[in-house]
């Protein structure tokens, strides 16, 4: 092998080395739970017979992801860099639905469309949104959920309605505007238990 060749093998090298060190560091990406706000306890105002089974919410592309999904202005929607939930958001929303359901005790039984339980209701819904949206230079997390109750035997809609709750983050960091989707959620879980409540109560 000539020297001229070696020579050109050695820069070929020191060129790979060089461009595979110029690479871009992977992303660091934190992973966020849907954090809990402050507990409730049980209400004591009866409790409803029938069954309610809680499905997953039917979403658009972005939202039903792990992306955390922000609105910084006007109609532009992008996510924050960096993080990500645990799970996609409609699972999470289910997930925390079903618990407080549960917790709540009124109904007299709850399961998730993911156990195939058998019940008399289904809790099934459409989110249009679940993300923080900024107003006055200052983000607040938005959750919008048009839900409708559905009689099993019979898959008719027996009820809808569509929820908004809207809750100021303290702060633009995104472990504030995490916490502000946890209580944004434990909130629409109250609405819609007292909904769901109300509206099993009037079935026959």
């Amino acid at each position: 092998m000539t020297s001229a060749l070696l020579r050109s093998l050695g820069l070929a090298s020191a060129a790979l080395l060089a461009s595979c060190s110029l690479l871009p560091e992977a992303e660091t990406v934190q992973t966020y739970l849907l954090p809990h706000g402050a507990n409730q306890a049980p209400a004591n105002r009866g409790t409803v017979a029938q069954s309610l089974s809680i499905g997953r919410p039917q979403a658009s592309q972005l939202l039903d992801s792990t992306r955390i999904a922000v609105v910084p202005q006007g109609s532009e929607i992008s996510t924050y860099k960096g993080a990500r939930w645990s799970n996609p958001s409609t699972a999470l929303l289910r997930d925390r639905l079903l618990e407080n359901f549960q917790s709540d005790g009124r109904f007299a039984a709850v399961s998730s469309d993911e156990q195939h339980a058998q019940a008399d209701l289904s809790l099934i819904s459409n989110l249009m949104a679940f993300q923080s949206e900024y107003v006055d230079g200052k983000p607040q997390v938005v959750i919008r959920l048009d839900a409708r109750l559905v009689r099993e035997t019979t898959q008719r809609i027996v009820a809808s309605r569509s929820f908004v709750v809207r809750q100021p983050s303290a702060d633009v960091a995104v472990p504030a505007v995490v916490d502000a989707f946890g209580q944004a959620s434990d909130q629409l879980s109250r609405q819609l238990i007292e909904w769901t409540a109300t509206q099993a109560r009037t079935l026959k």
